[in-house]
């Protein structure tokens, strides 16, 4: 969703407007995503769900811990739980075990000075003892079994294995915030906190399609000059990743009136549209005429490779507006302009809080040719040596249109925009496929 305050919120030519400095035919990509990032906002519609489907979905409001957690004083061991005030401090320690406690049954009753309860892991600490000492380090030697414990001098030091009471979470504390996209180990957390359901943002709602005549579905006849429409299947998944509702609205063919169709019909169902192609300067490319009668357009050229045409905007159509992306038509372009551009606004469109993908700093295996004045993304094979030194090196060709590139890949080597050539041994930025895709 777009940001529509007036009074706050620059409209698209407002935020294009400002770049004096830059070729309006190619904006730098930082300027690109500030322009995306300055114009998006969160969409404001929350629903509530069972903790069991929200699995990646993106918490609406903070969750306040209502119990502490641990509940009560609790054993980390197998063991034998006391009092640190009855350990001789030179010598071995003789203690009366007087009874047993388990997780979910605890010792009843009073354990006086001198004296030790067997304690099994998560048991709850009876009052006064505050130490535990787990069995592998104690001695029964010389006593009679189960009747004393020898605690050798120095083994354990007081308030050891003991879990205190709101160690892990106090109650009245925030447990989870606003804007988190809940992973597994969230779940855990809140079904230990005793919360059956969550309030998480509705999904997002993306429509997609890919334009040009040339293109054919999965399963028809390849005609020549034509190819198969591999944009849908790599889109489908990164938007699936994402967690996103997804309308996939197939090819549409270099017509106006499809075109149009297609637009109103993705605009007035979903928040977002991308689509894939059409974004040219060719004569068949119709998207910027389409733009033309139905929105709002920042940019159509990004100082970038692959991707430089990308556009980004807003449409209209009977009342409801969308986000726009217009993606190249090359397989690889689609995929790192969708990475580097699309993911984060859709993120923040969901009210993600996500953080920037971290760059590593890792040595070139090889020359790398580049030109000052765009920003590259290059697919790189990041590995690590015989000396656990780590270094990278582009996967081979690099045209927008290898999609292998991308599947032999498992990193993404970024060249800045003023940078140039690379020398082996040079230290570049990469970010790991791990986490982005």
């Amino acid at each position: 969703m777009m940001k529509n305050n007036a009074t706050s919120t620059p409209s698209l030519s407002e935020l294009t407007g400002c770049m004096s400095d830059y070729d309006p035919q190619a904006v730098p990509v930082i300027q690109a995503q500030s322009i995306i990032r300055d114009y998006i906002t969160p969409i404001d519609s929350i629903e509530k769900v069972a903790i069991r489907s929200a699995l990646d979905r993106v918490l609406a409001a903070d969750i306040i811990s209502p119990i502490n957690v641990p509940a009560h004083d609790n054993s980390a061991m197998d063991g034998f739980a006391f009092n640190a005030r009855d350990l001789r401090p030179d010598a071995d320690t003789v203690l009366e075990v007087i009874g047993i406690a388990h997780a979910g049954r605890g010792y009843q009753g009073a354990v006086g000075p001198g004296q030790a309860i067997r304690i099994m892991t998560g048991a709850l600490m009876p009052d006064g003892l505050d130490t535990v000492i787990p069995q592998e380090f104690t001695s029964t030697a010389n006593q009679p079994p189960g009747t004393a414990v020898t605690i050798p001098a120095g083994a354990v030091s007081a308030g050891a294995n003991r879990r205190l009471a709101g160690e892990d979470l106090q109650a009245g504390a925030p447990a989870l915030r606003t804007g988190r996209i809940l992973r597994p180990a969230d779940l855990g957390l809140l079904a230990s906190l005793g919360i059956a359901e969550v309030p998480v943002q509705r999904r997002l709602r993306v429509a997609f399609f890919s334009t040009g005549d040339e293109l054919r579905s999965v399963g028809e006849a390849l005609d020549p000059g034509c190819v198969y429409d591999s944009n849908r299947y790599t889109l489908y998944g990164m938007l699936h990743r994402l967690g996103c509702d997804i309308i996939d609205m197939g090819v549409v063919g270099d017509d106006p009136l499809a075109l149009e169709a297609a637009f109103r019909n993705a605009c007035e169902n979903a928040d977002a549209i991308i689509t894939s192609g059409g974004v040219s300067v060719g004569d068949a490319d119709h998207t910027k005429q389409m733009m033309a009668q139905l929105g709002d357009v920042a940019f159509w050229k990004i100082g970038m490779r692959p991707g430089r045409p990308l556009a980004f905007g807003s449409i209209a159509s009977n009342g409801k507006r969308a986000v726009f992306f217009g993606l190249p038509g090359n397989p690889v372009a689609v995929m790192v302009s969708f990475y580097f551009f699309a993911r984060d606004a859709l993120l923040h469109m969901m009210g993600a809080q996500a953080a920037a993908l971290p760059l590593m700093r890792v040595s070139s295996a090889v020359n790398i040719r580049k030109k000052p004045g765009r920003t590259e993304y290059q697919r790189g094979i990041l590995t690590q040596a015989d000396n656990r030194q780590w270094s990278v090196r582009p996967t081979g060709a690099q045209g927008s249109g290898i999609l292998r590139s991308m599947v032999e890949a498992n990193c993404m080597i970024v060249l800045a925009h003023e940078q140039g050539d690379v020398a082996i041994g040079e230290q570049v930025e990469i970010i790991l496929f791990d986490g982005l895709v």
